[in-house]
């Protein structure tokens, strides 16, 4: 596999949706293609096509998962490789995750209705989070 990504036949640009799916940024090609075809995806500031060529050197932003990530292409590659050779085709800029600060409070799926002091603390817990 090693010998696709660094074959020095292999063409210096590629398909944007071909390569977010060979770095594994998203799982599949049809879902980088719906992501491009929806604007959520930009290749040196500007909207990408699913055909939009990426060279070395161009910077990728993106909205997946609901996370958006900033990478710059250091290498062009087609075909899905393995994680540590995908990650070394890309250097990433993204802004760190910020882990979501849930309630206090939190139910237990399939414990039944709450008891009434629980209730009355996820409805202040709600309270607080519309003031």
């Amino acid at each position: 596999m090693l010998e696709r990504v660094t074959d020095s036949r292999a063409s210096d640009e590629t398909r944007i949706d071909r390569w977010l799916c060979a770095v594994r940024l998203v799982k599949t090609r049809p879902l980088a293609t719906r992501l491009c075809e929806g604007g959520h995806v930009l290749v040196n500031g500007m909207p990408a096509k699913p055909s939009t060529k990426v060279r070395a050197g161009d910077r990728v932003e993106a909205f997946i998962a609901d996370r958006e990530r900033i990478v710059e292409v250091v290498r062009p590659i087609e075909s899905r490789v393995g994680a540590p050779i995908a990650a070394s085709c890309y250097v990433d800029h993204s802004p760190p995750v910020v882990p979501d600060a849930g309630p206090g409070v939190m139910r237990i799926r399939g414990e039944g209705r709450p008891s009434k002091r629980l209730r009355r603390e996820l409805e202040r817990l709600r309270r607080a989070d519309d003031a």
